[in-house]
């Protein structure tokens, strides 16, 4: 745990976690957190991950996202990342850390935020039927949101891992104005903001 607070600002980690649908059908969901500020962002999620898809999941991600500045990439050993998984990464500069085999608090940020979205699924997972991959896109990509600009994280001293343009001001308004509700999945989770 030392190295990673030192490191903290360079290291990305990634894991699996699994959705089960209505019709039974199991889903993986392919997530990275940046672990300095908490951010996750959604790589993908299907039913039959190989190590070809992961590997195209990850591409499509770094196009999109910001990959300077990252060294480091903690993974565990499943076999879905695979050796094309960890080139993408050499190819962008990071170095691929793979953790020991039956040490999962070896990735501690990532399984972290697995437990987060596991407790979300009794505030929320457990509560939507998610019908198909679509749905389940939806519903994570809404929670996300909450999670990278809404929640509020102990470790990041009460900040959010990617606030919105224009909340800092949100947060500096006078104590005695109006508290407006938003509603975030129809309404299992609630955000709390000062009013305009």
């Amino acid at each position: 745990m030392e190295f990673l607070r030192a490191q903290a600002a360079g290291t990305l980690a990634t894991d699996f976690f699994t959705v089960e649908t209505v019709g039974l059908t199991r889903l993986y969901v392919l997530f990275f957190i940046e672990v300095e500020r908490r951010r996750v962002p959604l790589a993908g999620i299907t039913a039959r991950p190989d190590g070809a898809w992961v590997t195209q999941q990850t591409r499509i991600l770094l196009l999109g996202e910001r990959a300077e500045g990252f060294r480091f990439l903690i993974r565990d050993r499943d076999t879905k990342f695979s050796g094309c998984f960890d080139s993408v990464f050499a190819g962008a500069g990071l170095h691929v850390l793979k953790t020991p085999p039956r040490a999962p608090r070896a990735n501690a940020y990532a399984e972290r935020w697995v437990r987060t979205v596991r407790a979300v699924r009794t505030e929320c997972l457990d509560w939507v039927l998610i019908v198909n991959q679509a749905h389940l896109q939806r519903v994570l990509s809404a929670y996300l949101a909450h999670y990278n600009s809404a929640r509020p994280h102990r470790g990041l001293n009460l900040e959010v891992p990617a606030p919105i343009s224009g909340t800092k001001a949100d947060h500096t308004r006078a104590a005695d104005g109006a508290i407006e509700r938003v509603d975030v999945l129809g309404g299992l989770i609630h955000e709390y903001r000062r009013a305009a």
